[in-house]
């Protein structure tokens, strides 16, 4: 690489006393983004000086960030259209090197046996519990109930892995699965619960936006209707607004996702966490789109 000698220049900088050369150095560093972060990885694993290490975690973890950011950002200026891509941007905010290609296996393999049950006269109720029959029985996904709050919950790689999540994270692999099926099962951003919606595509226009019936992907896909939704918001002395009914945005759900996180790291007193996060939620909540 032609820059390869000023980045080597620059690491060996990383120790220097002085702040204002140290500033200069990471600055310059950061502006090479993730093309220095082998470098800079190599140079930790030959020292043995701990202040520099430190450095250079931190420096990693700045373009690392850096690199979210710009994903995110990418991903709701296009339009938000691929939920799995904007869970995999938050994903990457914890597991920058994850290898997303396991993700994507993964969520293809389930897909893949379900497909191999499908039949063509399926009516809507049997082919969700097929997929019930799939993710929960089969795989094994359930709603982490003993660890609600855990951050790891909201990171799809995690439950994908230990097949544990909370609402959001459960129904985003589900919504996934169904789509990919072409089974129109879609978010439903109800407060204080996430839920999906099935959708009869012919009457989106119409009242609920064509809801035919609601699915609890936290509680194995528990199927209810409409006034299992107005009972809850009873409950909870909410008023029923019509968003509370009808399917949400990918952008709504990603910014759900972040919300979890922040309470979570704030619930553990990761405030560095905090205000990262704070700062992916701004990227939604800018007014280009």
């Amino acid at each position: 690489m032609e820059n390869s000698k000023e980045i080597n220049a620059l690491i060996k900088l990383l120790d220097d006393p002085d702040q204002e050369v140290f500033a200069h150095v990471e600055k310059r560093l950061i502006e090479y983004g993730t093309q220095v972060i082998d470098y800079l990885e190599n140079q930790w694993e030959h020292s043995l000086d701990t202040l520099l290490q430190e450095r250079i975690e931190n420096i990693v973890h700045k373009i690392q960030f850096n690199s979210v950011k710009e994903d995110l950002n990418l991903w709701y200026q296009s339009g938000a259209f691929d939920l799995l891509q904007g869970a995999l941007a938050i994903n990457r905010y914890q597991y920058p090197d994850l290898d997303e290609q396991k993700i994507i296996i993964q969520i293809e393999d389930i897909k893949r046996e379900i497909w191999l049950g499908l039949q063509y006269e399926m009516s809507s109720i049997e082919k969700i519990k097929l997929i019930n029959h799939v993710f929960y029985n089969v795989y094994g996904f359930s709603g982490n109930t003993k660890n609600h709050h855990d951050p790891q919950n909201s990171y799809i790689s995690q439950v994908l892995e230990s097949k544990k999540g909370n609402q959001i994270s459960l129904a985003i692999i589900y919504s996934t699965l169904a789509q990919k099926l072409d089974i129109p099962v879609y978010g439903v951003n109800l407060p204080q619960h996430f839920i999906l919606g099935y959708i009869d595509e012919s009457k989106r226009d119409e009242q609920e936006f064509g809801v035919l019936f609601y699915i609890n992907a936290f509680n194995k896909g528990a199927i209810f209707g409409k006034h299992d939704v107005d009972q809850f918001l009873r409950q909870l002395n909410l008023e029923p607004l019509p968003g509370f009914y009808a399917p949400c945005s990918n952008v709504e759900i990603i910014r759900r996702i972040i919300r979890n996180l922040i309470s979570a790291y704030e619930n553990l007193g990761s405030t560095e966490k905090v205000e990262e996060l704070k700062q992916l939620q701004e990227i939604l909540n800018s007014d280009n789109l």
